[in-house]
């Protein structure tokens, strides 16, 4: 029944559609290189090499979001914003982020990376701009006593949602170019993952860079925190320059053929029936016109009008065949339970960690009393140890997906037909779940550390807590998209990546309000408020200040780590269904 698709009598129109391109919607961002000509091949392999340069730069941009506890904390002592309000712009950020990423991934495979690329300059470009505006009013407000924080923070939350949107345009539009142009690779998973990894890997090199370059000075001539305004510029100017490049950059190479045999494979798996879409095709060319004729004939008059010598339908047909077959590949992605808990696994995780790189400096600041003698460590530090080791991690745990996990013939949506296929034993072999568990459980002990208050008055002990949070959390976000493309293909990734990736959303924004609650309940139970000072401008000091948020989300990474486990082996799960994982 399979092959009836394939060789049946719609052949010379399947034919047909394998030379054709995908027409003017995806133009600048499809370049075919199926041609024997060799220049035509190595043109293809330049623009290739070109669009992953492009992609590494522009995740190593989107990355300067990742650095928001370098100055969160500022916004608290120079603009005088309460804890809520700081994981308020913080939170909105997480939510612009992750939110639109479906509508995002969606634009992303429909219309190009490139068109992701120019949304990012004029967001996150002028949201750092008017974010750097904002925050000069503001220090000058509070230093005038005109209370800063009323008049800048809504604003400032505005341009933090402009941020969020822009960022996740450009990284969604740079970790798609590497799946769907390396999707057929031996080592396509590290392919994958180099995006991923520059994005966090731009922490550190950030952060570092804004706390020896972008500092202000202190009136003893010491370098002080980074000067935010100047930190926001910079970020203003490198995200427009980025994201134009990447307009022109940015691009899937070979994508009409990816669309072609993707629609070949499923229909010889049963799993789609193109009759439908041909038929509709048929009725707008003829109409009502009785077929008279032989379904041979059909066939030949329809293979002719779509020669492109002939008329344009071809470039309008595969438009069409492009959005039927990622329609209906969304509409699967969506019907699998196992999606959903995937989805559930990677929301209990990520956003547990969003809480934490968005609350580190605050969190930094609470292990050490007032009264005690030496100094904190600076937030700059354990930002970049968490991106170092985030990144080491993502590239460690990708890497080794490639050559212990198995990995299916094929770069399209898995059938899991068979229980076990066969060309894909290797000495040993360890299932992409047992590593995401792994990094759940890493992510795990930092936040059981913290939690049990054994890094208070202790703060040489911060690096356990800020490099097993830094590599579990970075080694699930890199397992993620990976696990994504070996199950449901690359065709349709930035959809199916962007409905997963918009969960850690309402974690980041759970977290975020459970821990300014815990913090704020610490800070007005504190024996400093002794003094008669208001609670809006007291630190909090203490285990009360982070323990009960930390124990819960512990408790929180356990029962993610269970959900992927359930979604593998549980009823109907990927391993009774014969997906290679």
């Amino acid at each position: 029944m399979a092959n009836e698709s394939i060789n049946g009598p719609h052949a010379p129109l399947l034919r047909s559609l394998s030379s054709s391109t995908l027409g003017p919607s995806s133009s600048t961002s499809s370049i075919s290189d199926a041609s024997l000509n060799s220049n035509l091949r190595r043109r293809a392999t330049a623009l290739r090499f070109i669009a992953f340069t492009s992609a590494i730069v522009g995740a190593l941009a989107a990355g300067s979001v990742t650095v928001f506890s370098l100055y969160g904390h500022l916004f608290q002592s120079r603009l005088h914003y309460t804890q809520f309000q700081i994981n308020g712009i913080a939170s909105a950020m997480n939510i612009a982020m992750y939110m639109p990423v479906p509508i995002i991934g969606y634009m992303c495979d429909r219309f190009g990376p490139g068109l992701m690329s120019l949304i990012s300059a004029v967001l996150a470009g002028g949201g750092y701009a008017l974010a750097a505006v904002l925050y000069q009013k503001g220090v000058q407000e509070v230093e005038n006593h005109a209370g800063g924080q009323k008049s800048t923070f809504a604003p400032m939350l505005v341009a933090f949602v402009a941020i969020g949107v822009g960022v996740a345009s450009l990284y969604l539009g740079t970790v798609t170019t590497c799946a769907k142009n390396f999707g057929k690779g031996k080592y396509r998973g590290l392919m994958l993952v180099a995006p991923i990894a520059s994005f966090g890997l731009s922490g550190m090199i950030i952060s570092q860079g804004a706390s020896r370059l972008l500092y202000e000075i202190q009136p003893d001539g010491t370098k002080g925190d980074v000067n935010v305004f100047h930190f926001f510029l910079f970020l203003a100017i490198l995200l427009t320059v980025v994201g134009l490049v990447g307009s022109f950059t940015l691009r899937i190479v070979n994508e009409e053929h990816l669309i072609d045999e993707a629609v070949e494979e499923l229909e010889r798996s049963g799993l789609l029936d193109s009759s439908e879409v041909f038929r509709r095709r048929r009725d707008q060319r003829y109409g009502t016109i009785a077929h008279s004729t032989s379904l041979d004939e059909d066939d030949d008059d329809e293979t002719d009008s779509l020669d492109p010598s002939k008329d344009n339908g071809g470039d309008v047909y595969a438009k069409l065949k492009k959005a039927w077959l990622l329609n209906a590949e969304t509409r699967r992605f969506l019907a699998d339970p196992t999606m959903w808990l995937f989805a559930i696994s990677f929301w209990l995780i990520i956003g547990p960690g969003e809480s934490f790189i968005n609350n580190l400096g605050t969190v930094i600041g609470t292990l050490t009393s007032p009264k005690h003698s030496s100094n904190p460590p600076s937030a700059a530090t354990h930002v970049s140890i968490m991106a170092t080791v985030s990144t080491v991690a993502r590239i460690v745990v990708a890497s080794l997906s490639d050559f212990l996990s198995p990995t299916p013939e094929s770069q399209y949506v898995q059938t899991g037909t068979a229980p076990s296929l066969p060309g894909l034993r290797q000495r040993l072999q360890v299932s992409r779940v047992v590593l995401y568990v792994i990094s759940a459980l890493t992510f795990s002990v930092g936040s059981l550390v913290l939690a049990s208050g054994a890094v208070q008055e202790h703060v040489g002990r911060f690096w356990i807590v800020s490099g097993s949070i830094g590599a579990g959390y970075g080694a699930v976000f890199s397992l993620t998209p990976i696990i994504i493309t070996m199950i449901w293909g690359v065709e349709n990734f930035g959809t199916n990546f962007g409905i997963i990736g918009v969960t850690p959303a309402l974690g980041s924004v759970i977290w975020g309000i459970v821990y300014s609650a815990v913090y704020q309940a610490g800070a007005r139970n504190s024996a400093l408020l002794e003094g008669g000072e208001t609670v809006d401008d007291v630190f909090c000091y203490g285990k009360q200040c982070y323990a009960p948020t930390f124990w819960a989300m512990t408790v929180s990474i356990w029962i993610g780590a269970f959900m992927i486990i359930w979604a593998w082996k549980g009823k109907n799960g990927w391993s009774s269904r014969g997906i290679v994982i």
